[in-house]
């Protein structure tokens, strides 16, 4: 792949009646691209690294920081799913982008989703081993008391430090081994303002009786072109939600990814940009 000239820019907006700044990228021209990572451990330039050098030649990729992560400013504003939702909504009616396509991985789909599903018109949507396609998860029930504990997050924070503490909290997510320069970008982008927000959003999330967001019985209503990638090693996500949703949406495709885990950009970049350069292309 080509690196193209990546342009690192900010834009204020409002959201929780604070005013933040958030930081993305942007590269290429053409039909524009909102590309949005999951939480905690993720930004733009981790999960979604690869997407100028492989679409900037067709479209104009925007790559977003949300609220609490990377180059965005940190707000308790943002705590839930709909606070990410409402953020995003700000940042592309701020950058005058509400009808481009979307792409979104992990807690990142669940924000595009939530997007579009609240009445924004994306041109096509792009979801990558979502949250937000099912109602419960295997692990919640520990999840859900494990996140209140009171020195889970501080720990995890401190070992966020060391190439060594990076590779332990990534490795059971990734399906075959951890890429060297996965682990270089979640040192240099992931602090502990990041795993703050993620506890936060966990803990409003995960409720006794399971999972918050759950926008599996609406998707019958979203005409919009989706493609669906997951990962079948995905530890988090069930390959099960995807195969669903598929099924469920008017214009659903699914693409399986034998081996991959919870973060296929990163795992199989060129299957991944490959399927999603295409199925841009039709639209």
């Amino acid at each position: 792949m080509s690196t193209p000239a990546v342009g690192r820019e900010r834009v204020s907006i409002e959201v929780g009646g604070d005013a933040i700044e958030l930081g993305y990228r942007v590269a290429g021209a053409g039909p524009p691209l909102v590309c949005v990572h999951g939480i905690g451990l993720d930004a733009a330039r981790v999960g979604w690294r690869d997407a100028p050098a492989a679409l900037a030649d067709q479209h104009t990729v925007y790559t977003l920081d949300l609220p609490n992560h990377g180059e965005s400013d940190d707000t308790r504003a943002v705590r839930t799913t709909a606070d990410y939702v409402d953020a995003f909504s700000s940042f592309l009616a701020a950058l005058d982008l509400e009808g481009a396509a979307l792409a979104g991985l992990s807690m990142g789909g669940a924000v595009v989703l939530g997007h579009a599903l609240n009445g924004g018109d994306p041109d096509q949507l792009v979801l990558v081993d979502s949250y937000g396609l099912g109602a419960d998860a295997p692990w919640r029930s520990a999840a859900g008391m494990a996140v209140r504990l009171p020195f889970a997050g501080g720990f995890l924070a401190n070992s966020l430090s060391s190439r060594a503490g990076v590779r332990s909290a990534i490795s059971p997510l990734v399906g075959n081994g951890v890429p060297e320069q996965l682990i270089t970008d979640v040192l240099q982008s992931v602090d502990s303002n990041a795993i703050r927000a993620m506890r936060r959003w966990q803990r409003h999330e995960f409720r006794h009786d399971g999972l918050r967001t759950d926008f599996s019985s609406e998707l019958a209503d979203l005409s919009v072109p989706t493609l669906l990638i997951h990962g079948e090693e995905d530890p988090l996500l069930p390959l099960s939600w995807s195969i669903d949703a598929s099924d469920s949406l008017p214009a659903g495709d699914l693409l399986r990814l034998p081996g991959v885990g919870h973060w296929p950009p990163r795992e199989d970049s060129t299957a991944v940009f490959d399927a999603i350069g295409a199925f841009l292309s039709e639209g």
